[in-house]
Order: C-alpha cells, then sequence, then structure tokens
C-alpha cells in the first residue's frame, strides 16, 4: 500500500494559514480522484480542496474551525502500492467563494467527522421538510443525498409524537460554533463598529417614481426584465457623485488617506444562506436601468449559490442595504469598510399627505443612510440625501444628465 499525504494548499498572496470549514470525507471512506475532500477558508475565500489520488481516508486532520498553517498534513489517502515511496501531494484550489477577514488559530486535532454528503440547497430543504439528513439513505454519488431522497424519506416519515414526548424533545440547548462565513461576517462588523457612525433618515415621496416603474415594467418587461426600486436608486448615487465626491470613496484609517473613485462601484448587500455577501455592481455610472437591474440579479444568484468569485465580491466604493418589504419605517445601515457612505432603503408604505392644501394618498419611503464621520460632516452627508431625494421624487431628472 501507497499513503499520500495531502496537504493544506498554498493559496498563494503570502496567506500563511487558513480555517478548516467543513470535512466532506472521513476516514474509512473510499474516494476517487479530484473527489472534494474539504472546503478550506482563507481572508477572501473559500476553497474545495480535491483528492488528488483515488483511494481509502485513513486520517483526517483537525475540525471545522480550526486553523491550520498553510503546507501542513491535512489528511491521508492511502492506495494500492506500485512500488513508488509515501509521497506529500498538495492539490490546486479549484473554486472559490467571498469571505471576510480571518480570526485566531485554534489547536488542530486528528478528529473523524460524520457527515452526510449534500449540497446546501438539499440541506435547506431537508431542515423545510423538518428531516435528519443524518437518517437519509443517498441516492446519489458516493451517497450523496439529493433532493428526492429528502422528499421520499419525509413522505415515510412517522406521525408526530404526542405532546409529552414532543415537550421533552425541546428541552436542553444547542452550542452552535460561530466559524467559517458567519465568523468573518461577525469579525467585519465589529471592526466596521469602531468607526463613528451617524445615521441619516430622510422620507421621499416616490409616488411619481412608482407610477413611472410601473410603467416601464409594463411596456418593456418582457423584453428587458421587471424594474425594481433599486436600478432608480443606484442611477441617482451615480448621478449625485460627482457633486458629493467625498461619498464614492474608501479610507484607509492606518495611513490617514483617503480614496475617491471615479468609477461608481455599487455593493448589493445580499442575503444568503451561509450569511451576508456584497456582489459589485461595476461601473453604475455607465449603466441605465435595465443593464444595471440584470447584473443586480445576475450577482445575487451567483452569492447566493456561493458561486461569486473573489473580484465579484470585492472592489465596491459605496454599498445599498435593503430588506425588500421587511425594510421596517426606519433602520442604521452599519458602513461596508473602508467605504464611507452606506445607503439603506426602507419599506414603501401608503399615507395620507397633505399637498397644496389638499390631503391625498402618496406612496412614501424612507433612506436610511450612515456615513463614517471621520471624513464626511454632517452637513454634507444631508446634502447627497437630498440630492438622491431630488431625483427619486422627480424620476425625469435621472434621464438628464
Amino acid at each position: 500500500m501507497t499513503t499520500h499525504i495531502v496537504k493544506v494548499p498554498d493559496i498563494g498572496e503570502g496567506i500563511a494559514e487558513v480555517e478548516l470549514v467543513e470535512w466532506h470525507v472521513k476516514p474509512g471512506d473510499a474516494v476517487e480522484a479530484e473527489r472534494t475532500l474539504a472546503e478550506v477558508m482563507t481572508d477572501k475565500a473559500t476553497i474545495e480542496v480535491p483528492s488528488p489520488v483515488a483511494g481509502t481516508i485513513v486520517a483526517i486532520t483537525g475540525k471545522p474551525g480550526d486553523k491550520l498553517a498553510v503546507g501542513s498534513e491535512l489528511l491521508r489517502i492511502e492506495t494500492e502500492a506500485h512500488g513508488a515511496a509515501p509521497t506529500p501531494a498538495e492539490p490546486p484550489p479549484r473554486s472559490a467563494t467571498a469571505a471576510a477577514v480571518a480570526s485566531e488559530p485554534r489547536e488542530a486535532a486528528v478528529t473523524p467527522l460524520a457527515k452526510p454528503l449534500a449540497s446546501p440547497s438539499v440541506r435547506r430543504h431537508a431542515r423545510e421538510l423538518g428531516v435528519d439528513l443524518a437518517r437519509v439513505r443517498g441516492s446519489g454519488p458516493d451517497g450523496r443525498v439529493v433532493h428526492e431522497d429528502v422528499v421520499a424519506h419525509a413522505a415515510g416519515a412517522p406521525s408526530p409524537p404526542a405532546a409529552a414526548q414532543r415537550y421533552a424533545e425541546r428541552e436542553g440547548e444547542v452550542a452552535v460554533p460561530v466559524i467559517g462565513l458567519r465568523r468573518q461576517i461577525a469579525r467585519h462588523m465589529q471592526d466596521a463598529l469602531r468607526i463613528p457612525h451617524f445615521t441619516y433618515v430622510e422620507e421621499i415621496d416616490v409616488t411619481e417614481l412608482e407610477a413611472l416603474r410601473a410603467k416601464l415594467n409594463e411596456r418593456f418587461g418582457k423584453s428587458r426584465g421587471r424594474l425594481t426600486v433599486l436600478p432608480f436608486l443606484m442611477r441617482a448615487i451615480a448621478l449625485a457623485v460627482p457633486a458629493f465626491p467625498q461619498m464614492n470613496a474608501r479610507y484607509d484609517d492606518t495611513n490617514d488617506m483617503v480614496t475617491r473613485h471615479k468609477a461608481v462601484n455599487i455593493g448589493i448587500a445580499t442575503q444568503t444562506d451561509a450569511g451576508l455577501m456584497v456582489p459589485v455592481v461595476r461601473h453604475a455610472e455607465a449603466r441605465d436601468l435595465w443593464d444595471s437591474a440584470a447584473e443586480v440579479a445576475r450577482l445575487a444568484d451567483l452569492a447566493r449559490k456561493g458561486k461569486a468569485s473573489r473580484e465579484e465580491l470585492s472592489g465596491s466604493t459605496i454599498t445599498i442595504t435593503s430588506l425588500g418589504p421587511l425594510g421596517g419605517i426606519v433602520t442604521t445601515p452599519v458602513i461596508n469598510a473602508p467605504e464611507v457612505a452606506i445607503v439603506g432603503v426602507n419599506r414603501i408604505v401608503e399615507r395620507l399627505a397633505l399637498r397644496e392644501g389638499a390631503i391625498v394618498p402618496r406612496l412614501l419611503m424612507n433612506l436610511s443612510s450612515s456615513f463614517d464621520h471621520r471624513v464626511i460632516d454632517g452637513q454634507h452627508a444631508a446634502e447627497f440625501v437630498q440630492a438622491l431625494r431630488s431625483y427619486l421624487e422627480c424620476p425625469a431628472l435621472l434621464f438628464v444628465e
């Protein structure tokens, strides 16, 4: 027999250690070449580590959340002997998704980890149906659980237990380790809140904007795609930035340097199953409404599927955050550092308003925007939001440069 040592891959860019996110194998598993063995995370990306050979897993190193040095042993695979001495193998990274900043190292240990093989969407499906994946027999390659397995198991599941038993099953507590992307988000938010934020909220009358949006969707929805409020706001930001260049900037507080950008690269805060990600619509100033809407949809889909590249998740100069219909009346957005401004969209509500002496129904929406007070003064922030308001309340101005 020959033993192959699989090492923690060298991702490059001077990265010295990675975080172990998830094992896809356990000791005793038979694997084929190129099968994913584990996922590790750098400060910028999640990397799948493929198997360099076919064989049997004999040992693994560490548990999810551990920090491992690049080049250290990750696991061992035993193969049929061919007269060769044991050789180390260092497979290249195979795919990447977004992450954020890294954290302190933790001790590594050799720990077997039994976990059913299933994609994120299958795991979500199982949670929705109340199915324990550990009890599902997978029919996919290498025993992977697929959607059909979850549905079949749910259909044949036993009846709910009696009330007393159900109450007993609800006792206890579950400790959930904060690892992987969730930990990176926590660290990033903690660092961001060191910034002296201030939030400015303004009410926007979007009655005319919504009327225009409805007409555009009626006329062009099938051929060009339907528009939300978001591309109109992106257009307003792009038009306002030349008069307020300090908003479209990044602050390096280590070197006391603010870099103002000509290109308006708008980050779109996007909720995914793994956590909050911010894909970037580049050169929003050069896009029309439909181009912006299509790019937002494309990037959001990639982010939710975990397929957005590092380039698609970095380089934003100002960010928009929105909870859609859950947007509430007022929010206090956290700045996406090192940016200095973030614009928050709240939900649209219909209320009675006084217009020219008459009480009329109007569609109103609050913008909740936060700014870095170290480099942006309150008056400038207010003037910037008022510029956005002027564009959104008179949407014809969005098409005049």
